[in-house]
């Protein structure tokens, strides 16, 4: 197995996992809501039951040691997405929905932390770079894939679940390569070896971490949830929402590698700071303004941030625990995680009470504030 085979394998699995899996439901949002009468709180609900799923799968991720457990989920998680997805169209019954939501966001799980860990742990043992910046051009991809796809289907196929049939065929592309470049089952370790490279780093350095990435996961979903509906729901942007949204992913395919050349530059922590403050920023620009220039400035700002801050914030605890990096990323992730369950639910019951998103919007900030407090303090040490 070649370098770009390993890595391009992670891409096309990030595409469908993530890309699809995940990040189909926000473009095809305004749909379902004009269609099947699908409200704020119940789009943030099945955003949440998502998040849910993933944070369990996170939760598996770090309690399983064993890498052949890890490779046949990371393998089961593929063939998952793409099931799930078709499942969406099958009916518009919200339970179904949040227990198809749910799945997927187990399937994210399995590739952004499994197929992640897989893929690092492979470029570590082979002595390349251990940085995944590269490989999560995948979620910026994805994100391209799913909005130019919701769009042109929209040309073709308005009905919702023939968008969502159609999503799934498109998976397939992805799944082929996904499968046949899988990284392959690396050598067993102990589950004492692998436990070591978890407890590189102190206690208080691990919950600064995790206090700070819960803020990024806040600051994430919001905008990886609502950014089509909000920009929908301008009177002088009805329209652009998926254009707006596939500004978020060609912000970030070129993002990832800038940002691990910045970290090599002003190392990981205050790259880190960097990331989180320019995603403030765009959070805050669409809550000052209904312009399109700020609804495409927030999109291309968040596109640009939030992947450095997923690939610095992995990468970074997945090299001090070189013998199982996926569940120490599987660990830090369940902070990410609590965020995405709740904002999204917040965010929808505030927008449907007050009838806008600016009020999530300015909360959001004030939460991606406090996180850039803490990862201030965070130590050198570890």
């Amino acid at each position: 197995m070649k370098a770009w085979q390993v890595t391009t394998g992670g891409v096309c699995g990030l595409v469908l996992t993530i890309g699809l899996a995940r990040f189909a439901y926000t473009p095809l949002l305004p749909s379902l809501q004009s269609q099947t009468g699908l409200t704020d709180a119940g789009a943030g609900a099945l955003a949440a039951a998502n998040y849910a799923g993933y944070m369990s799968g996170a939760l598996a991720a770090a309690w399983i040691d064993d890498v052949r457990w890890r490779h046949r989920l990371y393998s089961s998680g593929l063939w998952m997405a793409l099931l799930t997805t078709a499942a969406m169209a099958l009916s518009a019954w919200m339970p179904a929905w949040a227990l198809w939501r749910y799945i997927g966001g187990l399937c994210g799980a399995t590739g952004m932390l499994l197929g992640s860990g897989l893929v690092l742990g492979w470029l570590m043992r082979h002595g390349h770079r251990p940085e995944l910046g590269l490989h999560f051009m995948g979620i910026g991809l994805g994100i391209v894939v799913s909005a130019l796809g919701a769009w042109g289907l929209a040309q073709v196929w308005p009905e919702w679940w023939r968008q969502w049939l159609a999503f799934a065929v498109l998976g397939v592309v992805f799944f082929v390569p996904a499968w046949m470049w899988r990284p392959p089952v690396p050598p067993a370790v102990a589950a004492a070896q692998a436990d070591e490279g978890v407890n590189t780093v102190s206690r208080r350095w691990l919950w600064t971490l995790l206090g700070s990435y819960f803020a990024a996961g806040w600051g994430f979903v919001i905008s990886a949830t609502f950014t089509v509906a909000m920009v929908e729901r301008e009177p002088a942007l009805a329209g652009q929402g998926p254009w707006a949204w596939a500004l978020v992913g060609l912000a970030a395919m070129p993002a990832v590698f800038v940002w691990d050349r910045v970290a090599r530059r002003i190392g990981d922590t205050r790259a880190l700071l960097l990331a989180l403050g320019l995603q403030t920023v765009s959070v805050v620009l669409p809550a000052l303004s209904g312009s399109l220039a700020a609804a495409m400035a927030g999109a291309v700002g968040y596109g640009a941030t939030f992947i450095g801050i997923v690939s610095l914030t992995l990468a970074l605890v997945g090299r001090r625990s070189p013998h199982n990096p996926g569940k120490a990323m599987a660990r830090l992730t369940l902070s990410y995680g609590a965020a995405q369950m709740m904002a999204p639910v917040v965010a929808g019951l505030m927008a449907q009470s007050t009838g806008t998103f600016r009020g999530a919007l300015w909360l959001t900030a004030g939460v991606m504030a406090v996180g850039m407090a803490l990862l201030a303090t965070l130590p050198d040490e570890g």
